[in-house]
């Protein structure tokens, strides 16, 4: 097991450096030049005066240059700031400012949202591109030596502040450790079926744990990742055909996207291991058609930014009808426990508030102790703010917000209830 982000490629770089890490487009990133390209960008931040704990954030659509930055930051003990490149310009102008970062690496196809925000920002900015002012990353990069500063971190130093909306307010950064990761990626190998053979296609958008996470849990086993910068049902089906896919993280409106295609029929998935599927509800009609196109292979999950992702896993054999509403059971290092209004557990089948504690759970918000507070319980229980209930075997159901629920002739309903009857709907 590595003990920190930056082994995985400090690792795999010195025990197999040919290996393929990194496949986007034309361009194949081997373990070693990984290792490589992440200690040139480790060495120009801190040449550029980022040092241990400093924050670092990122604008640009899935591509290779995101792992540059995340593993050079790691070795120098910095945090990287994901930035959500959907984001207005007023919405990144917080979560850059509210982060304190003191680079900001863009992608050229998102410069006029820091060109419009630039003045409030005391933050220098690097493009991935070209910019009349800014230097180009890549050349920034080429410009330092490939050493690894070799920074030694610990489980609790920060490796990344992921900023999330939830339901309310303005978007909080969640605080995640090295500790964070390596339960997260090392425990998901089994259930997620990830080795140093697997193919891993990574297209939901890395500033989403959904993507991130995914991604790092395939590299922390040495599999090659297969990078999308966009979610298009044609290239997602080219993709599984010519890398020979093995394991994929979707959401359910990409895998119906995918079998409305017309393509679909014609790939060849005998290669595929899991489909992995989260995030958002899935409708009978698409799993049905989900199974009987790909097989019997999906695996649900649930979690949060504040959880590093996934925390429960419904897995294939478990894809009966009785089940199907359910998320899953948590992992065996996940605890879950339901909580009425008056902070007790309640009963099997009674719905409540999903509490969940493992080292998964993250070290607070960042800059939000009132956040903070509310959230996580002094003995390390997480409040996830959703409505649940667990069965007497162990399965998890949600049900919705506990901030949504509606009081309806005295009785609680959850509108999630009542989207699920209406997805029943022929109509």
């Amino acid at each position: 097991m590595f003990p920190s982000l930056a082994d995985i490629v400090r690792s795999h770089g010195r025990q197999r450096p040919d290996a393929p890490a990194l496949v986007a487009g034309d361009t194949t990133v081997t373990y070693g030049e990984l290792d490589d390209r992440s200690s040139r960008v480790a060495q120009a931040f801190a040449t550029a005066g980022v040092g241990f704990g400093d924050r670092v954030a990122f604008v640009e659509k899935n591509g290779v240059e995101f792992f540059d930055v995340a593993f050079g930051l790691a070795k120098i003990g910095a945090v990287g700031v994901p930035v959500n490149w959907r984001l207005a310009a007023p919405e990144m102008r917080h979560v850059i400012a509210d982060s304190g970062a003191r680079i900001v690496v863009v992608g050229q196809k998102f410069a006029d949202h820091l060109e419009a925000i630039e003045a409030d920002l005391d933050a220098d900015i690097v493009v991935i591109g070209s910019h009349p002012r800014w230097p180009a990353f890549d050349a920034w990069a080429a410009a330092h030596p490939a050493v690894d500063p070799g920074v030694v971190t610990g489980p609790d130093d920060l490796v990344f502040l992921m900023y999330t909306s939830g339901t309310t307010g303005l978007p909080k950064g969640v605080m995640l450790s090295n500790a964070n990761f390596v339960c997260k990626t090392a425990g998901v190998a089994g259930p997620w079926q990830f080795d140093a053979d697997a193919v891993s296609l990574a297209v939901m958008p890395l500033f989403h744990m959904a993507g991130c996470g995914w991604a790092l849990a395939g590299l922390w086993q040495g599999a090659a990742t297969v990078v999308l910068r966009d979610v298009d049902p044609v290239a997602i089906l080219d993709a599984i055909a010519r890398h020979r896919v093995t394991n994929m993280l979707l959401v359910p409106a990409v895998i119906q996207f995918l079998l409305d295609s017309d393509s679909v029929e014609d790939v060849d998935l005998s290669h595929l291991r899991v489909i992995v599927y989260g995030a958002s509800p899935i409708s009978d009609d698409v799993l049905t058609r989900g199974i009987a196109r790909f097989g019997g292979i999906f695996a649900q999950v649930y979690g949060m930014t504040e959880t590093t992702g996934s925390i429960t896993q419904l897995d294939g054999p478990d894809h009966v009808p009785e089940l199907l509403r359910s998320c899953g059971r948590p992992y065996p290092w996940v605890q879950i426990r339901v909580v009425g209004e008056d902070g007790t557990d309640v009963a099997p089948g009674t719905v409540g508030e999903v509490w969940t504690r493992s080292e998964q759970n993250m070290l607070g918000y960042w800059n939000n102790p009132d956040a903070t507070a509310a959230t996580l319980t002094p003995d390390g229980w997480l409040k996830t703010g959703d409505a649940g209930s667990v069965d007497a075997d162990g399965y998890l159901y949600l049900h919705d917000r506990i901030k949504d629920m509606i009081v309806s002739g005295g009785e609680n309903v959850y509108p999630a209830e009542v989207e699920n009857v209406l997805m029943t709907h022929p109509a």
